[in-house]
């Protein structure tokens, strides 16, 4: 049997303090992470075929690796046999959601548990796939164990570090290629699909774009044209092996004005006091303290808006800091101290009526002795004309 990419004492832990006996992992991320490294390429961009779709089952065992088991699609041999991973019970013959559960449920039959306590990504689960599971399984119960699989993937291994040290490189090397690329009269939706090739030349697997140009707000990808003087902010995510990369840069077509500067430096000033307290150990909610503190003396910080989270195969997964940002969830790391390894994505911006949106988003990993920032350029303003 192979080795496993993760820390079995560790999930087994964290289970144990669940009281979790059996642990069906359905998310592609989540089904990526345990396998290490594992995605189906057939279903890369899509869920559906035919009249099904595709749900993959991981199914791992509380202190019995040699019970793990794998459910896929009924072409999935092809997958695994260029990349074969570590479950050795292993079905791909199923082309729907249903008979994914159903097969999960024989598996976790043979484990002889009279009363299976199960943790599941219920977020990640089809309604016919659930009622197949619950119908199969009458004596089991259910539990969510979505924060359980958070926990594994907060601090990122060396390796994975590299991934996402690619992927930010990559995305920044692109937003600055088309920056310099960017000329007046283009419309938002041409710069979009400049940036997308950029991306893509690079080896990144595209997500999507953030685009504001002028004294605008909107972020869709629009047919609005660029005219000279103005900015061009540019939000852009791509995944390099499934890692996501998440970065904000700026430009302006002809020479920044004062007040563009201004707004600009202002921003830096956060983004760099964010970082300051960053270190392992150091407790997660002193990154919006040293934040909070830089924005009390910005002039426009009524018009200004500052957000860190975790980064990693999803955005906004753990370290989870706030309680009040644009994605619900709770700030359970504010109040734990931050490990080596984990990833945060580090965003300001500013909306001003005459300027338009200015942002950056940066992504920062945690270590020992304190930070290191991915693709750490092209943070002043872009300007096409002196690049």
């Amino acid at each position: 049997m192979q080795s496993t990419p993760f820390s079995t004492a560790k999930l087994d832990a964290l289970l144990d303090e669940s009281g979790i006996d059996v642990l069906l992992v359905s998310s592609k991320h989540n089904v990526q992470y345990l396998l290490g490294g594992y995605r189906y390429y057939f279903f890369e961009h899509l869920d559906s075929i035919g009249l099904g779709r595709y749900l993959p089952v991981l199914g791992y065992v509380k202190g019995r690796l040699d019970a793990a088991f794998y459910v896929g699609s009924g072409d999935e041999s092809w997958g695994i046999e260029v990349f074969p991973f570590w479950p050795q019970r292993i079905s791909t013959e199923v082309w729907t959601s249903s008979e994914s559960a159903r097969i999960a449920a024989e598996y976790v039959k043979s484990l002889g548990i009279a009363t299976p306590r199960i943790g599941l990504e219920l977020e990640f689960w089809t309604a016919n796939s659930w009622d197949r599971l619950k119908a199969e399984l009458p004596d089991a119960t259910f539990v969510d164990s979505t924060e359980i699989l958070e926990e594994m993937r907060a601090a990122k291994s060396p390796e994975e570090l590299d991934q996402l040290r690619k992927a930010a490189a990559s995305i920044v090397d692109s937003m600055v290629a088309t920056f310099s690329w960017i000329k007046e009269g283009l419309t938002e939706n041409e710069i979009v699909e400049h940036l997308r090739l950029q991306e893509t030349s690079r080896g990144l697997d595209y997500g999507f774009t953030l685009i504001a140009t002028g004294p605008t707000f909107g972020r869709g990808p629009s047919n609005r044209r660029v005219a000279k003087g103005e900015v061009i902010s540019i939000d852009t995510g791509g995944h390099w092996h499934g890692y996501l990369a998440d970065m904000a840069r700026m430009g302006v077509l002809g020479k920044p004005t004062d007040l563009m500067k201004e707004l600009l430096d202002e921003i830096l000033a956060v983004q760099t006091a964010a970082r300051a307290p960053i270190k392992a150990g150091a407790m997660g909610g002193t990154i919006y303290d040293f934040a909070a503190k830089a924005l009390e003396s910005c002039p426009h910080r009524k018009d200004m808006h500052f957000v860190a989270h975790g980064m990693g195969l999803i955005p906004h997964e753990a370290p989870r800091l706030t309680a009040s940002g644009p994605i619900p969830y709770s700030d359970k790391h504010a109040k734990r101290p931050l490990e080596t390894g984990m990833v945060l994505s580090i965003e300001t911006h500013v909306k001003h009526p005459e300027v338009g949106f200015v942002k950056l988003e940066d992504t920062v990993a945690v270590t020992d002795s304190g930070w290191e920032a991915f693709g750490d350029w092209g943070r002043g303003w872009n300007v096409p004309e002196e690049m």
